[in-house]
């Protein structure tokens, strides 16, 4: 039991140390996140492995991103109903012990079922870890709070596909999942010994379960989740199948809204939008969650497709972006309180948009290190995007309804980060095939340039297999550099949209009301 002298203190955490308490939710944060980035790597050994398809393992990631949006605007209710810790310790278990079974699974279908009961252990970690979080500081300091939250949640997916690599490379890919058992432990033990639930959770009355708003969200997540993994696979709305599934998706989508918006005890209040700085923040968070997945996803597909480096050494060459948060959290944390969030954040989305501006330069000509600079900044300014966004975001919003904001806020991120990878594969093959067409009508037979260069590479080729094969081998090689071209052109083309993207949001995120200083806290937080 806290002394007297410690409850004095460190009221609002019961006398413990708010930052030993950072310390307990983050360590799940932070596992979560990190498998969210890790198992992708590990996808094409999965599928050798399990006697199933490239096609058919990409629903280790859908499972996981479906049951993981299903859980998080419900996680607001469970927590009230069961105790936030107690909720905290059971989702740890959860996701804890699914990841071993993810790690032992002897069929496809056995990973299916281990990765839905892993992303429902999953789905709740952020949302009540951010919600722990705010509540543990006072409002003055909850830049800092959440410096260390952004710091997790910044730093995980990038370090994932490289611990994911070498995991896999070194050892299987089992031990892409196994790695979370140890962190799920020691979380366990840290939640139980320093987290207490505040006393208006404790005193909560709950009331039913909406049955109905959380089958429509199943419902819509779900079907949203498969048209955006499987549509490009089949043109998208040239099938049927997407069409009624995106038909599913609108009418579940639009009766979940206004079930939540009329329903009085709905799984979701969603007239917490009426907030203008929150509504402003779920915008933006949408938007950010797009410009941080993209990045994310596409750029080590560059170094790995493109210039033939393993999955390892690409998680390496895109690591110090993790470097650049490391940096930029601690010093956001210090100005946070001290500026304009609104300054901050417009900072940081324009240092991102430079920096995928400056990926849109890229060739065949790079190296490791070209781009070693741009990367870290973009680790330091998605620093300044996220803490300035989540204080005004959460500013205004009141204590009892944290838990609610924090759920709708990171179900929109995650959504947001689907949709702009599903936008951006989508581009890759698209405008691959469209440079290609392009740069195909001027090679052709008559070409002196053509011409020129197809003879150089037969006589080369003619050396080793013979002329008649030289000539054909040349043809290959000038079709494989051409493919290779007008895939360069499609990532350049996709970093110079995520530019715009990010200036967008830099004027955006002047619609936050202006932040008052000195801002005394909300009722019910004494």
């Amino acid at each position: 039991m806290p002394s007297a002298a410690a409850q004095a203190r460190y009221p609002l955490t019961q006398g413990v140390n708010p930052w030993l308490v950072t310390l307990s939710v983050m360590l799940p944060t932070f596992m979560e996140v990190l498998d969210t980035a890790i198992a992708s790597v590990a996808l094409p050994y999965i599928a050798g492995s399990l006697s199933a398809s490239n096609s058919e393992a990409t629903w280790v990631l859908t499972s996981y991103l479906v049951a993981n949006a299903v859980i998080l605007p419900a996680s607001n209710w469970f927590a009230h109903r069961f105790g936030r810790k107690r909720f905290l310790l059971t989702c740890v278990v959860i996701f804890t012990v699914a990841s071993f079974f993810c790690g032992a699974a002897p069929s496809l279908g056995v990973i299916l079922l281990a990765r839905v009961c892993q992303g429902a252990g999953g789905g709740a970690l952020q949302p009540l870890s951010q919600s722990i979080l705010l509540e543990s500081f006072p409002i003055q300091k909850r830049s800092m709070s959440m410096a260390a939250y952004g710091l997790g949640i910044v730093v995980a997916p990038v370090i994932g596909p490289t611990l994911g690599g070498w995991l896999t490379d070194t050892f299987s890919w089992r031990y892409a999942f196994y790695i979370n058992i140890p962190f799920g432990i020691l979380a366990f033990i840290m939640i139980t010994r320093f987290v207490h639930d505040p006393p208006y959770i404790k005193n909560a009355k709950v009331g039913a379960f909406d049955n109905i708003g959380f089958g429509l969200l199943m419902v819509w997540t779900g079907s949203l989740q498969i048209v955006l993994d499987k549509g490009q696979e089949d043109d998208w709305f040239g099938a049927t199948w997407v069409r009624w599934t995106v038909t599913v998706l609108v009418v579940s989508l639009l009766l979940w809204i206004r079930h939540s918006w009329t329903h009085p005890k709905g799984l979701l209040d969603l007239h917490v939008l009426k907030d203008r700085n929150f509504r402003t923040g779920c915008i933006l968070v949408a938007m950010l969650g797009m410009c941080i997945y993209i990045t994310i996803a596409i750029l080590p597909l560059y170094y790995q497709e493109i210039l033939g480096y393993t999955a390892f050494t690409a998680g390496l060459v895109v690591g110090p972006r993790g470097i650049g948060s490391f940096i930029g959290s601690p010093i956001i944390g210090l100005l946070g309180s001290r500026f304009d969030g609104r300054k901050l954040m417009t900072l940081g989305f324009v240092g991102f948009g430079v920096c995928s501006l400056i990926f849109g330069t890229i060739n065949l000509d790079i190296g490791p290190y070209t781009l070693l600079f741009p990367i870290m900044l973009t680790g330091f300014a998605l620093s300044f995007v996220f803490v300035p966004m989540a204080t005004l975001m959460m500013a205004t919003i009141p204590r009892k309804e944290m838990g609610n904001a924090t759920g709708l806020s990171n179900m929109l991120r995650n959504i947001g980060g689907s949709i702009g990878i599903s936008m951006a594969t989508t581009a890759l093959v698209r405008r691959a095939a469209l440079h290609q067409t392009e740069l195909g009508g001027h090679i052709t037979a008559s070409t002196w340039v053509y011409q020129q260069k197809a003879a150089a590479i037969a006589g080369y080729v003619g050396h080793q297999v013979g002329p008649a094969q030289g000539r054909m081998g040349a043809m290959g090689l000038v079709y494989r550099l051409m493919e290779q071209q007008s895939a360069l052109m499609a990532y350049t083309d996709i970093f110079r949209w995520t530019a715009v993207l990010a200036f967008i949001c830099a004027a955006a995120a002047w619609l936050f009301k202006k932040p008052v200083k000195h801002l005394e806290p909300p009722p019910g937080v004494h």
